[in-house]
Order: structure tokens, then sequence, then C-alpha cells
């Protein structure tokens, strides 16, 4: 049995007007087309072979966002996804423009098994949104990530 796939990423946020709002992204590709409940997550990728996972982390949401993050970054553990994948994140608080947003490219056969390639962003669009909104768009495990974001933040300011 293969080892679970690993990966890491950053939960960009903001609080406007005491309203806070986190930073997702939309995956890119022909898979993802027409998606949009549960096809969000917070930008992230594959670890590379002793990497250390927040370096993971920043290094993916650098290439999915063309954003450069900027800690401090607030630990928010890991969760496992239905297919088995396991995900770090922490959270920054920053600010971005969605509109400005570039993406590293991908490639893959399309559909599977024809022969043809295509090549397409790995993220084809972020945007800013409210917990409730981002929990029903956002992968349904790292919706847990919003909640732990929420408790840490509720606790900093008690």
């Amino acid at each position: 049995m293969a080892p679970a796939a690993v990966s890491a990423g950053l939960l960009l946020f903001r609080r406007g007007g005491g309203a806070l709002e986190v930073f997702l992204a939309h995956p890119g590709g022909p898979f993802w087309i027409g998606r949009d409940e549960g096809a969000w997550t917070l930008p992230k990728g594959m670890l590379d072979p002793g990497e250390d996972p927040l370096a993971a982390a920043r290094r993916e949401f650098t290439e999915e966002t063309g954003i450069v993050a900027a800690g401090p970054f607030l630990p928010l553990g890991s969760v496992k996804q239905r297919a088995g994948k396991v995900v770090h994140a922490w959270a920054w608080e920053g600010d971005a423009d969605p509109e400005r947003v570039t993406s590293n490219t991908s490639r893959t056969e399309w559909p599977r098994g024809s022969g043809r390639w295509v090549t397409f962003p790995e993220v084809d669009r972020c945007a800013w949104l409210d917990p409730a909104t981002a929990r029903r768009k956002i992968n349904p495990a790292q919706a847990t990530f919003i909640g732990r974001l929420e408790a840490l933040l509720d606790g900093a300011q008690t």
C-alpha cells in the first residue's frame, strides 16, 4: 500500500470592518470546470522529498497565486481528505487582489486515455469569502481549517 499523499498550504485571511474573510483558490483544469461547492481549496501542494511543510506551504502559495506570503504564520494543524491525502495548513493575515492572481501551470492527459495533453493553470481564480460561504465552497475536510482559524482569532480577542 502506497503512503498517503501529503501536501501543505496557507490560508490567507483579513478582517475588514471586523468581519473575517478567507482567500480561497479554485482549481484549474478540465476536471474542475463547472464545479463550485466543495471544489475550492486553500492554495496548497505536495511536499518535495525532505521539505519542511511550512516551507512547502509558502512555496506552493506563491506558485499558485503569485503572492509571497509574509508571516507570522498561525498553525492550523492537519486534516485527512476523503481520498486519503493529508493536508497541513497555516494561516496568515494580509490582503490580496484576486484579479491579480497568477498561477503556475500543470499538464494532464484529457480525457484520460485519449493521448491528448492539455496545459492549464493550477488555480484558475481566487476569491475572498466570508466563513459561511467558504465552508460551502471548500473541500469538506478543509472546512476544519476555517473553524480552527476562527477559534484562534476568538481566543486572541478574549
